[in-house]
């Protein structure tokens, strides 16, 4: 028997799960409920698929498994490719698996996501700005910007991975 989280099957023992840090949403419920609210506003105007993507993107670069975990599987449900997905960490080497405008949507994830290298450059901006018209791309920024902020509640709680259902949180 195979379970589906990352605990067990017959042949093979994994490693336990990490207990979490604490339970956020039950500490801070007040601030929880805005990051939902904030999340439901983020992902109202961007496609499910493009959304998916930056989120996965922004939670690789920020090794956050317990949002990889949720975003792939929520990419899965919208109908993503499972190529694409695996294909995203190297997304510059496998550009023909994305349109332009996923690839620009996704050099903005990470200059936005990886502001330690400096601003977001002017050419990175500008090509996004080229594939979405103003309102898209603030849309984009936004969901950037949320998924990053879930990423450091998640990576700092030590949010436990294996457990998400898709469409737990509705759009």
């Amino acid at each position: 028997m195979t379970t589906t989280t990352a605990q067990t099957t017959t042949a093979t023992a994994y490693a336990p799960e990490h207990p979490a840090r604490q339970a956020f949403p039950e500490r801070h419920p007040e601030f929880y409920k805005a990051m939902v609210g904030l999340e439901i506003a983020a992902s109202r105007h961007v496609e499910p698929k493009l959304y998916e993507l930056i989120k996965i993107r922004a939670s690789q670069i920020n090794n956050c498994a317990f949002c990889l975990d949720m975003h792939t599987k929520d990419a899965l449900a919208a109908g993503e490719d499972v190529q694409r997905i695996v294909q995203l960490s190297a997304w510059r080497e496998s550009r023909h698996f994305y349109t332009e405008r996923e690839l620009a949507a996704l050099a903005l994830t990470e200059a936005v996501t990886v502001l330690t290298d400096g601003f977001v450059p002017d050419e990175v901006y500008a090509e996004a700005a080229r594939h979405f018209d103003e309102t898209e791309l603030a849309h984009v920024i936004g969901a950037i910007v949320a998924i990053n902020s879930w990423n450091r509640i998640a990576v700092t709680t030590r949010m436990v991975p294996g457990h998400h259902t898709p469409g737990a949180l509705k759009r």
